[in-house]
């Protein structure tokens, strides 16, 4: 689902990931979830939908589910 509602393009916030017809960075999203705000909230506050958030979070969850894991001492 989020391949369709987030982009990277290098033009856009310096190839950061965003929410696709937007400049709304997927970790201002992520960030505003982790400090407890509600999905309709963010989407009201950034003027996204409720999908988009939903997409971020997606997007976010398969960053980490790839990522190789370096244990330290």
């Amino acid at each position: 689902m989020f391949e369709k509602r987030i982009i990277i393009d290098p033009e856009i916030r310096h190839g950061k990931p965003i929410i696709k017809g937007t400049r709304v960075p997927i970790e201002v999203i992520l960030g505003s979830l982790a400090g407890g705000m509600e999905i309709n909230d963010i989407a009201k506050d950034y003027d996204i939908k409720k999908e988009d958030v939903q997409a971020a979070a997606e997007y976010a969850m398969k960053i980490v589910a790839n990522e190789d894991i370096v244990a330290y001492a």
